[in-house]
């Protein structure tokens, strides 16, 4: 394993409570009162953040924890999963001032909670327990993924979290955002990808 990458990147565990920690922040910010732009600035983070997540899991971290038990909890994620994409193309269909937007946005909150819920108290602490050695590898082959979905929606992301957020936070992504970017156009240039 790259040296450089496994110090640069989260060992899975970390990659998805860090991105479960993202998307309730995303929550947390929505507000009915809110700016119709507003509201589909942080919908839209949200949703893309929840797709790219879901991904890393299918692909990746759900079928390394399958290798090592058969856990009950884990057999609901994919279809948890599939109602979430339901629900996101619901609302990728809609006007933030669509009568049903809020409505559809807060039955996603409360699926994507119960569903974090799940993973945070059974689903991580057992990959934890029976992947130890793992993840770690399995942090680096998620970010290198990551970047592959990431990459060509960062224009996507940035306008997003332009219309989200204070100037400020909007400035902090976009420059992360960005940033990732680069490192990676000039890691690949280099002859030496950093991912």
């Amino acid at each position: 394993m790259n040296t450089l990458a496994s110090r640069m990147c989260p060992d899975a565990i970390t990659m998805i409570r860090l991105d479960h920690t993202h998307v309730v922040a995303t929550f947390h910010q929505f507000r009915s009162d809110s700016s119709p732009s507003v509201k589909q600035g942080l919908v839209k983070t949200a949703c893309t953040a929840l797709e790219v997540h879901a991904q890393l899991e299918e692909e990746i971290f759900y079928p390394a924890v399958r290798a090592v038990t058969d856990d009950e909890t884990l057999k609901k994620s994919v279809p948890e999963h599939d109602e979430m994409r339901r629900l996101i193309a619901r609302l990728r269909a809609m006007a933030p001032t669509d009568e049903a937007y809020d409505d559809t946005f807060m039955e996603l909150m409360r699926d994507v909670l119960h569903h974090v819920a799940d993973e945070e108290t059974i689903v991580l602490p057992e990959a934890e327990r029976l992947l130890g050695d793992q993840l770690d590898e399995l942090g680096v082959e998620m970010t290198k993924r990551r970047f592959q979905l990431v990459v060509p929606r960062t224009g996507e992301i940035a306008v997003n979290l332009a219309r989200a957020m204070p100037t400020a936070t909007a400035a902090v992504g976009l420059a992360l955002v960005s940033g990732a970017v680069l490192a990676t156009w000039y890691g690949r240039h280099r002859g030496q990808s950093l991912m």
